[in-house]
């Protein structure tokens, strides 16, 4: 598979439908029983509508879809992320990626990419910025 390296070129988005399910096995991997991610009066309490997700499950979605795009053909060098929103229950929330720059290398291209999370409200979640090494065959 060849990966379109011009900037402005979108990559593949990853698409996932969230819930208490979700949150549960993510909490269950990570042990991050944290009320307000598994509580409802707890996030009304911090003034949510109820509990909210993980602000790392939206982060290892952004994962998934850079890891999706890159195959074995290549490595994430750095991901940073800046959270804006929480992710609110049974809502559909999407990572996103634009390529920004290519510099070309002895090892690879390295990419920087800019990300963003944003869910089925039209809300941004998350803002980030990716840099990944693409090997060429």
């Amino acid at each position: 598979m060849t990966i379109d390296l011009t900037p402005g070129a979108e990559l593949p988005a990853f698409t996932r439908r969230t819930g208490f399910a979700h949150w549960n096995r993510y909490a269950a991997v990570n042990e991050e029983f944290v009320p307000i991610h598994m509580d409802d009066e707890a996030g009304r309490a911090a003034g949510f509508p109820g509990a909210i997700g993980m602000g790392n499950l939206a982060w290892s979605y952004v994962h998934n879809m850079l890891r999706g795009w890159l195959g074995t053909g290549g490595r994430i060098d750095r991901v940073s992320a800046q959270y804006q929103q929480p992710n609110i229950r049974d809502s559909t929330i999407t990572a996103h990626g634009r390529i920004a720059s290519v510099t070309p290398g002895v090892g690879g291209a390295k990419v920087v990419i800019d990300l963003w999370v944003d869910d089925d409200a039209d809300r941004k979640l998350v803002s980030g910025q990716a840099t990944v090494t693409v090997s060429r065959p």
